[in-house]
């Protein structure tokens, strides 16, 4: 009795879904495999069959599950998984380095930042050139807080892609904002010296105000250069910690 208690999840959960989630993420459940049967899973997370099928229902709209009739509920391939959404984020968080997902994440902005600046430089307006300025400050005056550094970070970005007026990069800038948070905040923990990104930064903006398109796009390419060079450092950093 003794071992099977000690087996048991906590039953006080916040959030059952992303308690299974998190397990899914850490390979308690691996991709292809069964997840344990309902009553099981009642037990293990301490909550009703309402409960544990309210979950699923979640897991399986964000592509971590599959239902079938007669068969139960198997863990889908990563693949298959909605890596943008900001609650699977959220769950893969402690695992990122294990998915490959932040050079992922520097490939895309790679080919989306630099237009999405140069178009900025030709249409944004007076206030997004101010909120980008506004993040931008901000992370100039938190340069020695890595979370404020980059909350900020991640607001600029999003501004950007907000200010090239471009529907799709709009569209996307709610989509890549969560994983920006996580691979910002991977590199900007990984660096003492934040000094170069804040002034790019700030080149970027005063390209903006002068409606320099060239110029706004070479400041995201530089943006980026660093990305890769911070990228490097914060991958090292988790590969020392795990």
């Amino acid at each position: 009795m003794e071992s099977s208690g000690s087996e048991r999840r906590p039953r006080v959960r916040r959030n059952v879904t992303a308690a299974i989630a998190q397990d899914i993420c850490a390979d308690r459940y691996p991709s292809g495999s069964p997840l344990p049967r309902e009553n099981d899973l009642c037990e293990l997370y301490g909550v009703s069959r309402t409960v544990i099928r309210e979950s699923l229902k979640v897991l399986e709209s964000k592509g971590l599950v599959r239902g079938k009739p007669r068969v139960g509920t198997t863990v889908c391939d990563r693949d298959e998984w909605n890596i943008l959404d900001a609650e699977v984020l959220d769950w893969m968080g402690p695992y990122i380095k294990d998915f490959d997902l932040l050079g992922c994440i520097l490939e895309a902005r790679r080919t989306i930042e630099p237009a999405a600046a140069e178009y900025a430089a030709e249409r944004a307006g007076a206030q997004e050139i101010a909120d980008l300025d506004k993040a931008w400050r901000q992370m100039r005056d938190s340069a020695g807080d890595p979370e404020s550094f980059t909350d900020a970070d991640v607001m600029f970005h999003t501004v950007l892609l907000t200010a090239s007026h471009n529907q799709v990069f709009r569209r996307l800038s709610s989509a890549i904002h969560a994983a920006l948070k996580y691979a910002l905040h991977a590199s900007n923990i990984a660096v003492e010296n934040r000094e170069d990104a804040v002034l790019v930064h700030g080149e970027l903006v005063e390209a903006l105000r002068m409606r320099d398109k060239a110029g706004a796009r070479e400041c995201a390419n530089r943006m980026l250069d660093l990305a890769v060079r911070d990228l490097a450092a914060a991958e090292k950093a988790i590969g020392r910690t795990k």
